[in-house]
């Protein structure tokens, strides 16, 4: 199976209230290198409690589809070129997802791609709160406010 889950928040991990800043998040990315790499940051930087990690996107469609609120992301750090389906046909079913769960969950579009189209397309997708170039570092998920 291409999912794992994590949930290992050390004390010294965690902010100042005591908590990791998000309860889970989501990593979408076909590279099982940057999937272990993000995993690992999310984890000892105190992002999140809980890490789902997907090398498909349409298994991670899958989950969200079947999943309780209570099991929803809030955040997806979701990669752009894939195969079978790409970061942008995700959110093409994504916006089919009801409601309440799209409006719960902030979707962070990872790439290294340069490319302008790229990032105009996703400016212009109301679902997409940041565009951030691979890799993922400390610096910047602790500048991330979504």
């Amino acid at each position: 199976m291409s999912s794992q889950t994590l949930s290992s928040t050390t004390p010294e991990q965690k902010n100042t209230n005591g908590k990791a800043r998000y309860h889970t998040v989501m990593l979408i990315d076909d590279n099982s290198l940057d999937n272990f790499i993000n995993k690992k940051l999310v984890e000892s930087n105190g992002f999140a409690e809980k890490a789902h990690v997907y090398q498909e996107a349409a298994e991670a469609l899958q989950f969200l589809k079947m999943a309780s609120s209570e099991a929803w992301p809030e955040v997806i750090f979701l990669d752009i070129m894939m195969p079978h389906m790409d970061g942008f046909q995700f959110l093409d079913e994504f916006q089919k997802l009801p409601e309440e769960q799209r409006m719960s969950i902030k979707v962070i579009m990872l790439s290294t791609s340069e490319s302008f189209k790229d990032l105009n397309r996703a400016n212009k997708n109301p679902y997409v709160r940041k565009f951030l170039n691979k890799p993922l570092s400390a610096q910047v998920l602790q500048a991330i406010h979504v």
